[in-house]
């Protein structure tokens, strides 16, 4: 090795290269002095590099230790973070429970309107129906105070016939065309079969009614329909009379044997539906459709006539 000065004072250390033994002989083999050499061969090493590695390990360290910083940075920044979300967490979890509990208080609250609702609903439907029955109740009332009223203007009418007929009748027989009459206006009172009807009457010193002329027809007529309660049905509200055909079909007469000339019957009336030999008189606003041919067997209401007591 030799030492050589520079011309900046220092020196420099050079290094020869290293000759193998074999070398020595390269005059003798000079193919295998080739070879030694590129096997041998060292390139120079210069302190400079060293102090060049050592400051690129140093920056790469900083570089690393920045690198680390860093990532701790951000570490804590994401720790901060996720604390903060776990806040953010608890607190809506929070939220959640109290919107839980106001929901829960708003359906409790909810119910118990509707059942008191459906309480309201139900007294209000009572309340209905008890103004349904008053005013039934009052309709009632006012057809009965109309009837009342009714009654007692027929017996206003009836005053005059009333009086008479208690100087010419027996008591609770109506005075009409010099006639003392007997009608069942009552509905309580039992109604009976044509034969049954007759015997009543002629118990009592009469027969049933022989209406034989306009004037007679129209007065009774009138009478019954006064005291007819429209709320029963017509077939309930007949009242038998003295005419019949029974000893010949379609041949009327009457119970003084006199045969019906001019009759009052209703329309296709007598029709002998039902083997209808006895004759009836019906409440009707056309007074000349008041009769129905009826079986004698039929139960109905009656009018008797009788003639009057003598006045002394």
């Amino acid at each position: 090795m030799e030492a050589r000065e520079n011309s900046g004072g220092t020196f420099e250390p050079r290094y020869n290269t290293l000759v193998s033994p074999e070398e020595l002989n390269a005059d003798e083999n000079p193919l295998y002095t080739n070879r030694g050499k590129q096997q041998v061969s060292m390139s120079t090493v210069r302190p400079g590099s060293s102090l060049n590695y050592y400051k690129v390990l140093a920056v790469s360290l900083a570089v690393l230790a920045v690198i680390l910083l860093a990532v701790d940075i951000g570490l804590g920044v994401y720790y901060h973070k996720l604390n903060d979300g776990n806040q953010i967490v608890t607190d809506i979890s929070g939220e959640m429970a109290k919107l839980q509990a106001t929901y829960n208080a708003a359906i409790q609250r909810r119910d118990e309107v509707k059942k008191q609702l459906a309480k309201e609903v139900s007294e209000h439907q009572v309340t209905k129906w008890e103004l349904e029955h008053q005013s039934r109740r009052s309709k009632d009332y006012e057809k009965q105070a109309a009837k009342i009223q009714m009654e007692i203007a027929v017996l206003k009418s009836h005053m005059p016939m009333l009086k008479e007929g208690c100087r010419h009748c027996l008591p609770g027989w109506t005075f009409m065309n010099s006639l003392c009459y007997y009608l069942t206006f009552s509905d309580t009172t039992l109604r009976k079969t044509w034969t049954d009807a007759r015997e009543f009457c002629k118990k009592r010193g009469g027969d049933l009614a022989v209406i034989d002329s306009r004037e007679k027809h129209l007065a009774i007529a009138e009478l019954i329909n006064n005291y007819h309660d429209p709320s029963r049905p017509i077939s309930q509200s007949g009242y038998w009379i003295g005419l019949r055909d029974v000893e010949e079909e379609g041949i009327w007469k009457w119970l003084d044997g006199k045969r019906l000339i001019d009759g009052y019957w209703n329309e296709g009336e007598p029709n002998n539906q039902n083997n209808e030999d006895c004759a009836a008189m019906y409440p009707r606003s056309n007074p000349f459709r008041a009769w129905n041919d009826a079986p004698c067997s039929y139960s109905l209401k009656w009018i008797c006539e009788m003639q009057p007591r003598t006045v002394l």
